[in-house]
């Protein structure tokens, strides 16, 4: 038999097992990151009809149209992503930073928490378990801090990997680092494809999104805008930062959050990092509401924002009042949503489906 022609054969066996085993189970990190979108749009888990895909397609295919008015010079596209709940799972039951949290306090048996952290831990997983829609709790970002305080970065890099072999709660067949949507990883890669620069501008922490998107979802270390936390020396202490000089026995160590990079400080950290408007924005929340009104009000070019809705009940834990809710905010401000009940063939592989 013709070499080639078995080669051949070969090959199209491999291929056509990568695409079933992405369609029923969750993908694995190593599919995700195979995923590729042809530069024309050419999308696999989107619905042969989906408006949403199509706008966005139409929106690229104008402004890399050089003969168009809209076109955009590529240093120009640039792109920013919301995570939880845009291209992350955030509902099962709550984000995988409050996930991380609760497990470091109450159930790491080489920790030993605060009666504060025990506390409020406590108070947290309470809070996401239960069914009174009108519970009420602070926020958790200085306490989540705090219980990773004085951990160096391979030390927490390797405490956020272990964590993410851990189950959904909710979902069949997933665990944390697979929880990537899958049309929105397209979508990712599809701009990037078209020279779009993509950014992640997230609540979680800036480290955390790091390790997480890591080799599965592929964005350079220095697009992605999280939280922030102060990093200090092992020997720098209390001391001042522009009075400590490093050493050569130094390495660095975890400090308290700085500040919760949501609503507007999303804005603000754009223009402070990025220092350009962006053209395209991807959110979920009113938390993402000032990004994507920063993105399609007043800009010089043609712009477009897209909100992703969760009202799919069998694949994710879909919540249909607020995804009602949701739908008329995203017309109140014109933003395109996306609905993840009607739009995507798949979110994380046809295997994976609600619990309860």
């Amino acid at each position: 038999m013709n070499k080639k022609f078995v080669s051949a054969v070969l090959a199209g066996l491999m291929a056509f097992s990568i695409v079933f085993t992405t369609q029923t189970q969750a993908a694995t990190r190593e599919e995700i990151a195979a995923i590729k979108v042809s530069k024309s749009g050419k999308f696999n888990y989107w619905t042969k009809d989906s408006e949403a895909k199509q706008k966005l397609v139409e929106y690229v295919k104008d402004v890399t149209n050089k003969n168009s008015k809209n076109f955009i010079p590529a240093e120009d596209r640039i792109a920013t992503f919301d995570m939880d709940g845009t291209f992350l799972c955030e509902t099962a039951p709550y984000y995988f930073d409050g996930m991380l949290y609760i497990h470091r306090a109450l159930y790491d048996e080489n920790y030993n928490p605060s009666q504060e952290e025990k506390t409020f831990a406590s108070s947290l997983e309470r809070f996401i378990t239960s069914k009174n829609s009108g519970d009420k709790l602070g926020s958790s970002a200085p306490h989540q801090a705090a219980v990773f305080e004085g951990m160096t970065y391979p030390e927490y890099t390797s405490y956020v990997e272990n964590f993410m072999k851990t189950p959904v709660d909710g979902l069949s067949n997933l665990k944390w680092g697979e929880a990537f949507y899958l049309p929105m990883v397209e979508v990712i890669k599809y701009l990037q494809k078209n020279d779009f620069k993509v950014y992640v501008v997230s609540g979680s922490e800036r480290q955390l999104i790091r390790v997480l998107l890591g080799n599965a979802v592929e964005i350079p270390e220095n697009q992605i805008i999280g939280t922030d936390i102060n990093i200090y020396a092992k020997n720098q202490g209390e001391t001042d930062g522009l009075d400590y000089d490093y050493r050569k026995d130094d390495y660095l160590t975890r400090g308290e959050f700085i500040i919760k990079n949501l609503k507007m400080n999303k804005v603000s950290a754009i223009y402070r990092e990025i220092g350009k408007q962006p053209v395209l924005a991807f959110g979920n929340s009113s938390g993402d509401l000032s990004m994507l009104n920063y993105t399609i009000n007043g800009n010089k070019y043609k712009s477009a924002a897209f909100f992703v809705i969760c009202d799919d009940v069998e694949r994710e834990l879909g919540n249909l009042n607020r995804a009602e809710k949701d739908k008329k905010l995203a017309e109140k401000n014109g933003w395109t949503s996306i609905s993840m009940r009607n739009d995507w063939k798949t979110i994380y592989g046809d295997n994976v489906k609600r619990e309860n």
